[in-house]
């Protein structure tokens, strides 16, 4: 592995990365839920058990499926609890209306990110939700034109762990993956990373926890704030 002084790029998982997991998508789901069940006559409890959603807490559960997942992976695991329910059709309405969500970013985006690109750094989004979703929530955050390369699942590279959305990131943004760094919330954020050759960040503001990210990390700070002088170090 190189040192942090050859880093070239780094590419970053959008959902409990740039955004706070919880702040932005337990209240989402927990309205989907709500919405399925009243459509579906089904029960929220058993929409609730198939997503591993904590209804008293109103938080997702780090056992939920739904971590980490595509989006088509989230529609699938919601549509065990619904019969009949059309996937292809939930899986839509998943991706458009989670596109209008407000977000709670980690840290304050635009000056963060100005200061990656002030260091020569090519930044990249490689999420395993949909590049049109990733899209619009970069869009709405005003960071869109920060980023050289933005990817989801369904964006033609494939969906982590795989390894291929970040060598995609690394041939687009012209630097070897050695040189590169991938920073995530999840396990399989730093699979990816590590499968893909280049140096691996964990942050704390997704459902996993240092001990779960720790062994597939160079390092696991608190947010992605502390980049910067990690970078230094």
């Amino acid at each position: 592995m190189t040192g942090m002084r050859d880093i070239g790029g780094i590419v970053f998982d959008k959902d409990g990365t740039l955004f706070d997991f919880h702040t932005t998508w337990a209240g989402w789901t927990l309205r989907l839920m709500q919405t399925l069940s009243k459509a579906h006559n089904v029960p929220i409890r058993q929409i609730a058990d198939a997503a591993d959603f904590d209804l008293v807490a109103e938080r997702i559960k780090a056992s939920s499926p739904l971590i980490a997942a595509t989006n088509r992976e989230c529609a699938e695991a919601l549509a065990s609890a619904i019969p009949g329910i059309d996937i292809d059709a939930l899986e839509h309405e998943m991706m458009v209306s989670s596109a209008d969500m407000p977000l709670a970013p980690s840290v304050p985006l635009s000056p963060f990110l100005e200061g990656l690109r002030g260091r020569g750094l090519r930044l990249g989004v490689m999420t395993n939700d949909t590049e049109y979703g990733a899209r619009a929530h970069l869009r709405s955050a005003g960071v869109l034109e920060q980023f050289d390369f933005i990817a989801g699942f369904d964006s033609g590279h494939g969906a982590k762990p795989a390894p291929g959305p970040l060598l995609a990131f690394a041939r687009a943004a012209g630097i070897a993956p050695e040189h590169s760094v991938m920073v995530g919330d999840s396990t399989h954020d730093l699979i990816a990373g590590r499968r893909a050759g280049m140096h691996t960040v964990g942050v704390l503001t997704g459902i996993a926890e240092r001990g779960e990210l720790a062994p597939h990390a160079d390092v696991v700070l608190p947010d992605i704030g502390h980049i910067p002088a990690w970078l230094d170090g």
